[in-house]
């Protein structure tokens, strides 16, 4: 079975660890802000054998982990939002070390589905005056990065699909509300 690290063990690490072995995976190494708060869990040594390490640390440390990983050949999956500031240097390592990188902020099918209706809708409403755009999530308290990566990319493939036919990029009205209990996420 391939070698799986995990970066950002936090819940997708966790859920990756539990699910990886159905999927013919083995989770060789784990590193997460016990082990790795410096990047000092990215050696040559802890990836010997490795064959894919999978992201979902913070949006800080994705560009670094990219970098010092791509430098160890390892390839990359990363499902961490919210550091597409730093792409063009996330781009270049991949280059440079020769290395295959997967991102996507959501790889839920169901979610990946959705984004091709939403950019089907706009696009055949995009010269159609009574309809406007506007997108409006809800999460969970804890959810990290609002608006969400999942969002962002379902704003993007409506805009992109709007431009393509009307030559004018739309204002959007976007909102996202976070509630719940924080130690009760669902509620």
């Amino acid at each position: 079975m391939p070698d799986l690290a995990i970066v950002g063990y936090g819940k997708m690490g966790r859920l990756i660890e539990q699910f990886a072995p159905g999927y013919g995976f083995t989770v060789a190494l784990k590193l997460d802000e016990f082990n790795n708060t410096n990047y000092e869990g990215v050696t040559a040594e802890n990836f010997r054998g490795i064959d894919v390490a999978v992201d979902f640390s913070i949006p800080g440390a994705v560009a670094e982990n990219v970098e010092r990983i791509a430098a160890l050949g390892v390839n990359i999956v990363v499902g961490t939002t919210g550091w597409t500031a730093h792409v063009d240097r996330v781009r270049a390592a991949v280059r440079t070390n020769g290395i295959g990188l997967v991102w996507s902020p959501n790889y839920s099918i169901g979610v990946n589905v959705f984004a091709r209706v939403v950019a089907e809708t706009a696009r055949l409403l995009a010269n159609e005056p009574g309809y406007g755009a506007w997108a409006w999530e809800i999460h969970h308290v804890t959810k990290k990065d609002a608006p969400s990566g999942t969002l962002l990319k379902l704003i993007d493939e409506m805009t992109r699909a709007e431009v393509t036919v009307t030559e004018v990029k739309p204002e959007l009205d976007v909102r996202r509300d976070r509630g719940g209990n924080p130690r009760h996420p669902g509620g």
